[in-house]
Formats: structure tokens, sequence, C-alpha cells
């Protein structure tokens, strides 16, 4: 909304943040939702906690684009205590949060323990906010989630965490998905990523192998993206009953291998912060073709084999990682990157 260039959604960009501040959990946590004729709001099954992440996120984003607003200022006794609450979701010697399974965006998939499409936001939250342990974070999260090119850890227990992963994996060239403990998720979680990418927590090389492997993967072909590089099959050790939940996330579908017209927002903006301006463009053009399918319906998602429109119809947040996607492409130099050293 901040980025439509349309007053009255740039007006009412800083709305949802200030509804969901007032439904605010005592404990500090922001809800994933928030019925407002019921005023009532939902933390989810197993907990939401990339929810206060993002608010914290968004908060910032606006008041950079609006310092004369004072959004973060007239929202400080809320911003400490989201803060508060997560760092009591971290870990004392990792500086990485934990969390329970099914309880992020990907709301019925299996990670757990130290999940990278978490902590890729918690490292972003932490540079915005200049939070304690940054770097700290940074180490921990490049030497858990890709131990493949870390060097050994001097934590006996990472170490242990490592050599499970190392021993096992077989998909080296990117992030693993979660860590936990003995076991570990190498589908290739398209978002979390991506993140790690346009969050500042992939150096130069990191950066370009892991957009290699995701481009061996094939996950924007033919539309902008797959969101797991392999779904996780009925029988594997990762399988979960509540993954066949109204036939909902079995192989192809939802967050198990189906195409997100939102999550190809993010694969435009981090080719652009990779210095593929061209490679964006083209991108850019088939994420629009995404989402024009059915005769526009900016569809949830689609099937990653069939191509079969899945979920809901009309997803605001398609429109809005399309315009996230047009900005990075226009500015040309990654302008939407979560770092905020990068943010204009």
């Amino acid at each position: 909304m901040a980025l439509s260039g349309d007053a009255l959604l740039e007006r009412e960009a800083a709305t949802g943040l200030v509804t969901l501040a007032g439904y605010q959990a005592k404990n500090g946590q922001i809800p994933k939702f928030v019925d407002a004729r019921a005023q009532e709001a939902d933390f989810w099954y197993l907990g939401c906690i990339d929810a206060t992440l993002w608010w914290l996120i968004a908060l910032d984003f606006l008041d950079r684009r609006d310092p004369a607003g004072g959004l973060r200022q007239r929202h400080s006794p809320a911003i400490a205590k989201a803060i508060q609450w997560l760092e009591a979701q971290e870990h004392q010697r990792f500086y990485l949060l934990q969390q329970n399974e099914a309880s992020d965006w990907a709301d019925i998939m299996p990670r757990s323990g130290f999940v990278l499409y978490t902590n890729a936001l918690w490292y972003c939250v932490k540079q915005r906010y200049g939070l304690s342990c940054g770097d700290e974070t940074r180490a921990n999260f490049n030497q858990l989630f890709h131990p493949f090119s870390a060097d050994l850890a001097d934590y006996r227990r990472a170490r242990l965490l490592a050599h499970y992963a190392k021993r096992n994996a077989k998909n080296r060239d990117l992030y693993l998905s979660f860590v936990n403990f003995s076991f570990h998720g190498e589908e290739g979680d398209v978002f979390g990523n991506l993140l790690a990418l346009l969050c500042g927590l992939a150096d130069g090389e990191a950066a370009r192998r892991t957009l290699r492997a995701l481009d061996r993967a094939g996950i924007a072909d033919p539309w902008p993206v797959r969101v797991v590089c392999e779904p996780i099959p009925a029988g594997s050790s990762q399988w979960r009953a509540y993954m066949s939940r109204h036939r909902q996330n079995l192989e192809w579908q939802y967050h198990n291998g189906g195409i997100w017209p939102l999550v190809g927002g993010f694969w435009v903006a981090a080719l652009v912060r990779a210095g593929a301006q061209a490679r964006a463009q083209a991108e850019l053009l088939k994420l629009a073709g995404a989402n024009a399918l059915d005769g526009w319906a900016f569809n949830e998602w689609l099937h990653g084999r069939s191509l079969a429109p899945g979920g809901m119809r009309g997803q605001s947040w398609n429109a809005a990682a399309f315009l996230i996607a047009l900005d990075a492409v226009r500015e040309g130099s990654g302008a939407f990157a979560l770092a905020p050293a990068l943010q204009r």
C-alpha cells in the first residue's frame, strides 16, 4: 500500500498495523488476524510467531518512509512489548528464535525448532531496531542453516546439530528449511531462502549459490514461484497427518509445492538485489501473467504441476507483492531489500 502511489492506500497503510496493536496480547504477541466486528484476535493453533515479526518490520518500513508521522514513537510501548515477547522465544546461545510446527505462514508444514524463514525475519528486526547480538544471530544463522560451508562451531551443541545435517543432507546448496534435534528440512523452502538474501544474511557467494540452486530447481517455471523445490511425500518421515486435512497440502499443493504469486514478488526483488536486473524484469512480466490468470483472479496459489488455481481468489497480498517487485525493478538497486542499509 505504501509503495502503490495511490493516496488513499498510502494514507491507510498504517491502519491495519494500528488495529493489530490494539489487539496485542498481554505478553506482547501480535495476532495474525483480527475480526474487527466480533472484536476478536486470532493466534492460530500452535501460535503465529511471524505475525509479530512482520508487524515490527512493517512499522519500521512506514516510519522510514514518513518520519514526520512518528509511527514508531507513537507505538513505542507496543513495540517494546513485542520485542520482549520475541526475545523470550530466543535461544540464549544460538540467538535464534525457536518455534513449534505449523506456526508461521506455512501453517501446515512440519518445520520446527529453528526455522529458516522466521529467523531471517528475526535478523531483519534486530537490524531495524538495533537489538543486541545481531552479529551472533547472523553467524549462527549461517552456521546452523548452511553448515556445509561454515567453520566448525565452538559451541558443542551447535557442532552436534551440524553433524546430523552434514551426515544426512543431500541438497547442500540451499539453506535448510529448519533444524531440530537430529532432524532437519531440505525440501528447499523458497521463501526462507529468498528472505535470507533480502535480509542481508547471505554474502555474495552464498547469494549466488542460493539463486543458482533455486534456478536449477525450476521454481519460476512456468510461473513465479513454487514455494518448495521438492514436496514432502506421504510416507516421508516428515509427513504429518494434518498435511492431508481437506486434501490441501498434498504434493505440489498449497505450501507443499504450490505456486504462490505472493512469494514471486520476493523472488523478483531478490533478483534485483543480486544485480540480475534483466532477469528480474522478465520474471516481473511472468508474475503479472500468474496474477492475470482466470480473468485477473489473483489466485492464492496454483498447483505446482497442473497449474490449476487453488485457495482463495482476490488475494490482496498478491497485488502487494507485485507492487513490491515493480518498485524493486524500477529502482534497479533492490530498494525493497529488507536489510535497512539498502532501504531508501
